[in-house]
Formats: C-alpha cells, sequence, structure tokens
C-alpha cells in the first residue's frame, strides 16, 4: 500500500471514501422521514457535507431525521478539520502509533508553519476547535432558547455552530437564517464562528500569542498571518460597503437599518465559503452577484475549515502584479520578499481554479440551456468555493448537473493542485528539455 499511494492520493481517497460512506448513511431509510433519498441526492448531500460546501436539493430540516441530521452534522466536521487530522487525533487517543505517512498528510495542509512536535500540531487543532465552537453554541442557546424549546434550542445551538465553524453553512431552520436576519447576536456570533473558521489554525494561533497580554515579549506576526489578516479584512469592509450601497435601496428596500447593515456584512462574510443566508439571494442585482461570485471564489484562507482559491493565493498575485508595474525585480510584501515558486503555484492554482470552474458551467448550461449564465456560474463558484450560495437552482439540477456539481465540491475542497498531483503521472516521462524559442504573448 505504502508504494502504492502518494500522500495526495490518500488525502484524496480518504475524502471520496467518506463521502461515499455518507451517502450510504443518509440512503438508509431511518435517515429520512419518507423513507428512501435518491442515491444522487444522497450523495449531492455528503459531499456537501464533507466538502462543508451547504447547497443542498432537499431541505435539511425537512427531509432528514434526527439520525440523518447527526450523519450530516458527523460529516461537516470530520471535513471542516480534516480526515486526516481526525484520524490522527483517534491513534493518539488510543494510544497508537501514527504513521509517517499520516503525520506528512495532517503536517501538509500546515505548510509551512507546522511545528516539529506533531503531536502538539494535532492539540492545537482540536483546542481551538472545541473552544471556539463551544463558545459560539453557548451564545446561540441563549438565543435560541427565547423562542425554541430547551432541547431544541441546545441541537439548533450546536449544529449551527459546528456548520459555522466548519464554514459549511447548513442549517436545520426552513429558509436559513432568514428568520433572525435582524438579530445582532445570531448575525454577529455566526459571522465571528466564520471568520475565526476561516482564519486559519495558525493564523489563530500567531493572533493569539501577538495579541495576548501573557506574554512580556510579543511574538511578531509572520509574513502568511499578517497577508491572511489584511485581505481578510479588506475583504470583509470593502465588500459590505459595496453591498450595502448596491442593494439598500433595491433587493434590502423592505429591511429597516440595522437589518441592511447586518445583512450587508452577513452576505460579505458568508460568501467567503460559509453559505449561510440572512435574505432571498436570487433578488440581488447582477452586479451584487458578481461581487459574490467574485469573494466566493477567493475564500478563506489556507489551512482554515473554508475553500476557494485562497486569501494569500490573492495577496501574493497582487504583489507580483504591483512588482511589475513598478518595474521591480521581485515582488514584495510588508518589507518580505515574495519566493518565485509561491508566485508561481499562486498562478498555477488559480489558472486550475478557472479551468474547473468555467469546464462545470459549461457542462451546466449544455445539459440545461434554460439555465442563465448568471445563475450557473454562481453556482458553480459556489460549488468549487465550497461556500453553499445558491440563486435557486439547485433543486433544478438533473443527474448530469449535480454529478458536475459534486465533482466540482470534491476538487475544491481537496484542491485543485492536489487533486492534480494524486490523478496524474506520478514520474515525468523522460528526463529531456527541447531548444528554447520565443512565443509573443499580450
Amino acid at each position: 500500500m505504502g508504494k502504492i499511494f502518494q500522500p495526495a492520493q490518500v488525502l484524496a481517497l480518504s475524502f471520496l471514501a467518506v463521502m461515499l460512506i455518507g451517502a450510504l448513511l443518509l440512503s438508509l431509510p431511518v435517515s429520512t422521514r419518507t423513507g428512501s433519498i435518491p442515491f444522487i441526492d444522497a450523495l449531492f448531500t455528503s459531499t456537501s457535507a464533507v466538502c462543508v460546501t451547504g447547497l443542498v436539493v432537499v431541505d435539511t430540516s425537512d427531509y432528514f431525521t434526527l439520525f440523518g441530521q447527526l450523519v450530516i452534522l458527523t460529516l461537516i466536521q470530520l471535513g471542516g478539520l480534516g480526515i486526516m487530522t481526525f484520524s490522527s487525533l483517534l491513534l493518539l487517543v488510543a494510544g497508537g502509533r501514527v504513521s509517517v505517512r499520516d503525520r506528512i498528510l495532517v503536517e501538509g495542509g500546515f505548510q509551512p508553519f507546522a511545528p516539529k512536535d506533531f503531536r502538539s500540531l494535532i492539540r492545537m487543532v482540536f483546542s481551538y476547535t472545541a473552544a471556539i465552537e463551544l463558545a459560539g453554541c453557548l451564545s446561540l442557546f441563549l438565543r435560541f432558547r427565547k423562542a425554541l424549546p430547551p432541547l431544541k434550542a441546545l441541537y439548533a445551538a450546536v449544529f449551527h455552530s459546528i456548520s459555522a465553524f466548519c464554514n459549511a453553512g447548513l442549517s436545520v431552520f426552513k429558509g436559513n437564517l432568514v428568520s433572525y436576519r435582524g438579530d445582532i447576536a445570531v448575525n454577529v456570533t455566526v459571522m465571528l464562528l466564520i471568520i475565526l473558521g476561516g482564519l486559519g489554525f495558525f493564523v489563530l494561533h500567531e493572533a493569539a500569542r501577538f495579541f495576548s497580554g501573557f506574554r512580556e515579549k510579543k511574538k511578531r506576526l509572520s509574513l502568511h498571518g499578517k497577508l491572511a489578516l489584511t485581505v481578510t479584512l479588506m475583504l470583509i469592509f470593502l465588500s459590505a460597503g459595496l453591498i450595502y450601497w448596491m442593494e439598500a435601496g433595491k433587493s434590502m428596500a423592505s429591511f429597516s437599518g440595522k437589518e441592511k447593515i447586518l445583512a450587508s456584512f452577513f452576505q460579505t462574510v458568508t460568501a467567503r465559503t460559509a453559505g449561510f443566508n440572512t435574505m432571498d439571494l436570487a433578488a440581488l442585482g447582477a452586479n451584487s452577484a458578481l461581487l459574490l461570485i467574485v469573494l466566493m471564489f477567493i475564500g478563506a484562507s489556507p489551512g482554515s475549515t473554508g475553500g476557494g482559491v485562497k486569501t494569500t493565493t490573492v495577496g501574493v498575485i497582487f504583489a507580483f502584479m504591483r512588482s511589475k508595474i513598478l518595474a521591480r525585480n521581485s515582488a514584495s510584501l510588508f518589507r518580505r520578499t515574495v519566493p518565485a515558486d509561491v508566485i508561481f503555484r499562486a498562478y498555477t492554482l488559480v489558472s486550475l481554479a478557472i479551468g474547473v470552474v468555467l469546464l462545470a458551467a459549461f457542462i451546466l448550461l449544455l445539459n440545461q440551456p434554460e439555465l442563465s449564465m448568471q445563475a450557473a456560474i454562481f453556482e458553480v463558484v459556489s460549488a468549487f468555493g465550497t461556500v453553499g450560495l445558491s440563486l435557486g437552482i439547485t433543486e433544478k439540477l438533473t443527474v448530469l448537473s449535480k454529478g458536475a456539481i459534486i465533482l466540482t465540491m470534491y476538487i475544491g475542497r481537496v484542491g485543485p493542485l492536489t487533486f492534480l498531483y494524486a490523478f496524474s503521472r506520478r514520474k515525468p516521462f523522460g528526463q529531456f528539455a527541447y531548444v528554447e524559442e520565443n512565443v509573443m504573448v499580450g
């Protein structure tokens, strides 16, 4: 086994295996209120949960029983933190030995900042997860108990806290969080959970050490941490302002002033891989839909529970473009030079992502020509960015279209580069190079 599969292949296949197991569990009569569900819908739901996307072809609260919802919740937690990370934790708790392969797979998701002590890495990931999800659960429970019985309020709080921190966007409420559009406590709690989950565990760890008053000498933020925090804050505040400006008198015309502000920030935050919604997205104008597409494509930060091409990737490309405009030989950020291989990786990732999105959108439009291009591209980017927002076409997708979205969610979660490494040629076919010749570009 060790000689057959490479780390990227093990990671890709582990997600695929959990997706199939989840689909089989959701296909059981005990999982649905009707006693049956088409396998393609079960696979779609399982993939959406494992890939922490949030796109749904059936309403989670009405269609699935408590058992089915718990299966979905488990898949969300597994997919959000990483299947290999969970398996390593179980081995450590049981006193077993973690193989070198598993260490490489887990640490690979946090490079180049994974600590040398593997146990401290696992402990850090689960400590932050438990603390943040517990705090979010308590905050949501205090609000939900005002409208729901204690047990239902607790269950809803646990489900939404995990779903928000893992950037999944699945809800057990009919209509998602639309009924809480003007609730400050729910909006702020869910937004904080999404942001913290999307920053990445090492950014959280660095920020905690940097802003902590318990150390005499503060640790400086790394270039990665500074870039992730800066891009995240810029995307949130600039995009929220644009959404408010473009939609306050249109789709949000009937909202109160407080609801307009909350909805503007909420939709901006949730578009970056979470997928909750507090308003009807189909009512948005084309300009706002385009803005959300850009946010979904960018997504969260590396080493987080979110998807997309990542905030730091966009930051690196910006640095490179700026260096060319200023006629500089190297790209720099915060007085640090960005390595050339990082720039190459960023452009490769974005190129692959654009290719995946265009191909999936082409399949949707070819198979269902009645769909508008805006709705199709919105759906595909939402799937690739593991967001879960939709303009209302998910339930209308055919089997082939659902298959295309399932594959897009899968590639978006494992990452285009990991997917490419896992299923491409493992070794180059010969070692040679042809004579160079220039080509006119641009």
